[in-house]
C-alpha cells in the first residue's frame, strides 16, 4: 500500500537531485570560464546572475513605424522555433537592448578592453567575427535576427588563438560578443521594416545563445 504512493515522490526527489547536480556542474563551468576571461572572483556571481536573468529583460531604446507586423504565431528557422510576441503598438517596432545578451557583454567587453591592453587584437578580432556573424545572420519575420549559436564562439576562439595565443580567452570573449552584436544585430537595424516584429531586441532572440556561449567557450579554449 505504501510503495505505489512513495514511488512518484522518490522519482520526483531523484529528478530534483539530478537537476541540482547539473546546475552545480554548469555553475562551476561558468565560474571557471569567466575567471579565465579575466573577471575578478568578487564580481563573477553578479556577472553570471545578470547574464542569465537579464536575458529575459529588454530596455526600450526607440520606436520605428513599419508597414505592418507579423501576427503572433511560432516561426521555425535554423532548426529552432521562436514565438512571435504580441504587438505593443500597432504598426510599430520597438527597438530595445537585451540586458543579459547585450548590455552585460558590452560593459564586460569595455572592462576587458581597457584592463588587458590588447586593444588592436580585440578590435581586429571583433571586425573579423562581425563579418562572419553578418554572413550567417538570418531575418526571422516577427522575431528578429537569428544566428547559428555555435558560429560566433567558434569563430571567436579561432581568431583569438591566431591573434593572441597566450592571452586568447579575453580576446575571444570581446571579439565574439562584440562581433556578434555588431555583425548580426547592429548591421541589420536598417532592415527593421522587413522584420515586422513588435520588438527588435539587440542581443536577444536568436543572438543571445551565441553571445552567451561565446563567454563559455572563450574561457575554455586554453
Amino acid at each position: 500500500m505504501i510503495l505505489p504512493l512513495a514511488l512518484p515522490f522518490l522519482l520526483l526527489g531523484f529528478l530534483l537531485l539530478l537537476g541540482l547536480l547539473v546546475l552545480m556542474v554548469e555553475l562551476r563551468i561558468l565560474t571557471y570560464a569567466y575567471r579565465k576571461i579575466g573577471v575578478a572572483p568578487r564580481y563573477m556571481l553578479a556577472v553570471l546572475v545578470l547574464t542569465l536573468v537579464g536575458g529575459h529583460f529588454n530596455i526600450p531604446l526607440y520606436s520605428v513605424a513599419v508597414p505592418g507586423l507579423v501576427p503572433s504565431e511560432t516561426v521555425t528557422i535554423l532548426g529552432r522555433t521562436y514565438l512571435v510576441p504580441p504587438a505593443i503598438e500597432p504598426r510599430t517596432t520597438v527597438v530595445a537592448i537585451n540586458v543579459g545578451g547585450a548590455l552585460v557583454p558590452v560593459l564586460l567587453s569595455v572592462y576587458l578592453f581597457f584592463r588587458t591592453g590588447l586593444h588592436a587584437r580585440m578590435l581586429l578580432g571583433t571586425a573579423i567575427v562581425a563579418v562572419v556573424a553578418h554572413a550567417f545572420a538570418r531575418i526571422v519575420p516577427g522575431v528578429g535576427i537569428a544566428l547559428p549559436m555555435f558560429i560566433p564562439p567558434l569563430a571567436a576562439a579561432l581568431v583569438a588563438l591566431v591573434l593572441s595565443r597566450r592571452r586568447a580567452p579575453p580576446v575571444a570573449y570581446v571579439a565574439g560578443s562584440m562581433g556578434t552584436l555588431i555583425g548580426a544585430d547592429l548591421l541589420n537595424l536598417g532592415r527593421v521594416a522587413e522584420l515586422g516584429a513588435p520588438v527588435l531586441s539587440i542581443g536577444g532572440a536568436g543572438t543571445f545563445d551565441g553571445v552567451f556561449l561565446t563567454g563559455i567557450i572563450a574561457g575554455l579554449i586554453v
